[in-house]
């Protein structure tokens, strides 16, 4: 993704706080793996099945406003500690799991 719309906060979380322009480029992959994951919370009608999945992150973060542009490590020395790949049901009716 290229030239993504966020702002720069800097007295976040103070009500009101100035915004400024700024933007963000990144390269996010993510490859699953074959180890199954599920979070169920019938009470909450929440569930999620899927795969784990290494991810990799590479951004750049620009603020126009204070000449400010910050990169991160390269994609190949990037490496998340935990990813999941799935499909969720959130709000929905479904019959919880029996055993």
């Amino acid at each position: 993704m290229t030239n993504v719309s966020i702002i720069d906060q800097p007295r976040w979380p103070a009500m009101h706080a100035e915004t400024t322009p700024a933007f963000m480029d990144f390269k996010l992959v993510l490859n699953a793996t074959d180890e199954p994951v599920k979070y169920e919370d019938p009470a909450r009608q929440y569930r999620f099945e899927g795969v784990k999945a290494a991810a990799q992150l590479e951004a750049t973060i620009r603020v126009p406003s204070i000449d400010l542009i910050f990169k991160t490590d390269p994609l190949e020395t990037s490496k998340a500690d935990f990813a999941v790949l799935g499909a969720e049901a959130n709000g929905k009716y479904y019959a919880p799991a029996k055993g």
